[in-house]
């Protein structure tokens, strides 16, 4: 999987971002990447089937719910429902996918080469969500010294 830096510029430049696969706590993964998104002013929608609200934002309970303009979405799902919520995003048209690492299945670029579609998969979020901080940081200046970064 060839994926190009434009491919990640283009994902965060969208007006808005939803989120597959928020969670309602805060300890969980799901949750965490949602709150630092909007920390970090990433204009991002929780997507969680059992939540009205999380975090004071309106939260949707599927990808069919979305509001018009969604142009990305993050699956941060357990894998057994990745492909599902993938196929959903293809079908509803949301120009950019990112399956977050450890989200993907076996099937999950067979689905999206079936469909056409250009996918970010394999990569870690916080890794290249601006500013990068921390641990991520310093994983991200490995992975550049090693020429692993998207060109």
């Amino acid at each position: 999987m060839n994926i190009k830096k434009q491919q990640i510029e283009s994902f965060f430049k969208a007006e808005k971002i939803a989120i597959a696969g928020v969670s309602r706590s805060s300890k969980k993964f799901g949750y965490q990447v949602f709150h630092e998104l909007k920390l970090k002013k990433y204009p991002v929608i929780p997507l969680n089937p059992n939540a009205d609200t999380i975090d004071g934002e309106v939260c949707y309970k599927k990808i069919s719910d979305l509001p018009s303009g969604t142009e990305s979405l993050l699956i941060l799902t357990p894998k057994h429902e990745t492909d599902a919520v993938l196929k959903e995003a293809i079908g509803k048209g949301i120009k950019n996918i990112w399956i977050q690492q450890m989200s993907e299945t076996p099937d999950s670029m067979k689905i999206a080469a079936e469909a056409q579609k250009e996918i970010i998969a394999g990569k870690c979020v916080f890794m290249f969500a601006e500013p990068v901080q921390s641990i991520h940081k310093f994983h991200r200046a490995i992975v550049k010294l090693f020429g692993g970064l998207p060109k």
